[in-house]
């Protein structure tokens, strides 16, 4: 359940500073992505994670009730570069958490391994130190990154 006590932290902390983020969107759009990216850090240190807010597309920094709800990054640990278990399992497990995807291995040079889940409208990139998520955070989506938090980062609830 780290994933999603995560993204709860991060929603109720930029939530705190959205007055701020959209003046700041006004004035100075830069300024803004900063203290953004800046909230994401400061959640993500609670949990021992690298936490990176990502905006990929243009104009979706403004859509403010999105914040925290799509689109991050979760590096784990820099130096892993191989998963705890099986690739196949993290598949399997995508398909069956996730529906109608697809899955393929992603990443693989230089002794490194990855996965990739993805649709033709979103995508879910795995990699033994971390997790980039391209998507809106539906429950499937949220109970799958919980999932990997768990059994391929081996990361526990935070208490």
């Amino acid at each position: 359940m780290i994933f999603s006590e995560l993204v709860e932290d991060l929603q109720i902390e930029l939530k705190k500073d959205l007055a701020q983020i959209r003046f700041l969107l006004k004035k100075n759009p830069a300024m803004a992505y900063t203290r953004i990216v800046e909230i994401g850090k400061e959640v993500g240190k609670k949990y021992n994670i690298k936490l990176i807010v990502n905006f990929p597309k243009q104009g979706k920094i403004e859509e403010f009730e999105k914040y925290g709800k799509r689109d991050l990054s979760l590096i784990v640990d820099y130096d892993r570069k191989r998963f705890p278990m099986d690739r196949e399992i993290i598949k399997q497990k995508a398909i069956e958490m996730l529906g109608d995807v697809k899955t393929e291995d992603a990443y693989m040079y230089e002794n490194k391994e990855g996965v990739r889940v993805f649709t033709d409208d979103w995508k879910i990139d795995i990699l033994p130190h971390s997790v980039h998520i391209w998507t809106d955070f539906n429950d499937n989506v949220t109970a799958f990154c919980n999932w990997l938090m768990e059994n391929a980062y081996e990361m526990k609830k935070k208490n």
